[in-house]
């Protein structure tokens, strides 16, 4: 992982965008993992990728967020400058507009029901913005978008690592059946990461979606794993309604989430952040089905 500083960022800023060398730059808060992000002043952000595996989306956002942004109401990513490689930074990165709002949590939403809906409403207008000649589905994204199968290996694997905290045969019997259909339709727009960091709040609602880095297309399953890693029951179900989706597009998104449950707990100090994540969504995932 490249190490990025302020520093840094300072001077591909000076030598590559001198016009913004007046402009502070400071870390953003939760700035990312995959990608660190600093301000830019007061109305720009700096993103640059900490692997080279992630550096491939910042010419995809380049080239694709605009197009989006005509399709969908809500602020999204807004690209304003392609930055190049360096001897001492090697990988493109991009300078973008700062978005107000924080990454939603439980406080500072007004209503989960209203958000659910308003998630809703931006997923299917995602989904109905024209992908003919978009990036498909496949080692780019993560194969967010693409067939859940190619991460079998993984998702048993992990299930035989809890099998002292839940019951082994019906996590696979959830996983067999989100594997027991494909996806046959008109391939959409994916976002790839709709994760509670990527979405933000003002004002007690949903108010701007951030970080396509993980956006393809293909099928929109993989964008529905909110439904059980953050939504409760209630909330979950104005989310399908608003979604109106078949029981197999349902099954599948259910499988997404198990599989990044799974390896979020199995692959992780249990104490962390990411393991808590993983158990929580997994208790979700098992009262749901269980009904």
């Amino acid at each position: 992982m490249t190490e990025i500083t302020a520093d840094i960022v300072r001077q591909l800023i000076d030598s590559q965008f001198p016009q913004w060398s007046a402009f502070e730059i400071k870390p953003v808060k939760n700035g990312g993992h995959d990608n660190r992000t600093f301000h830019l002043g007061d109305d720009m952000t700096v993103r640059l990728p900490s692997r080279e595996n992630y550096a491939a989306a910042v010419k995809k956002e380049i080239t694709w967020l605009p197009v989006l942004q005509k399709h969908i109401s809500l602020p999204i990513t807004k690209p304003l400058a392609e930055g190049k490689p360096t001897d001492y930074y090697p990988f493109p990165w991009s300078v973008n507009k700062w978005i107000e709002g924080e990454p939603v949590n439980y406080n500072n939403l007004n209503d989960l029901c209203q958000f659910a809906k308003d998630l809703a409403d931006f997923l299917k207008e995602l989904e109905s913005a024209p992908a003919v000649g978009g990036v498909p589905a496949g080692i780019q994204n993560f194969h967010r978008g693409g067939d859940l199968s190619i991460y079998e290996g993984q998702a048993r694997e992990s299930m035989n690592s809890v099998s002292e905290l839940y019951d082994t045969k019906l996590l696979t019997e959830i996983w067999e059946l989100s594997v027991s259909t494909k996806y046959d339709k008109t391939l959409v727009w994916v976002h790839g990461d709709i994760a509670v960091g990527n979405l933000l709040a003002k004002n007690g609602k949903l108010c701007a979606v951030i970080d396509f880095g993980t956006m393809g297309t293909g099928d929109p399953s993989s964008d529905l794993v909110i439904a059980w890693n953050f939504l409760d029951a209630k909330s979950r179900a104005v989310f399908f309604d608003e979604m109106n989706f078949d029981r197999g597009t349902i099954n599948r998104a259910r499988g997404w989430c198990l599989w990044k449950a799974l390896i979020s707990y199995d692959r992780n100090d249990k104490d962390s952040e990411l393991a808590k994540w993983g158990r929580k969504a997994l208790d979700r995932i098992v009262e749901e089905y269980v009904g």
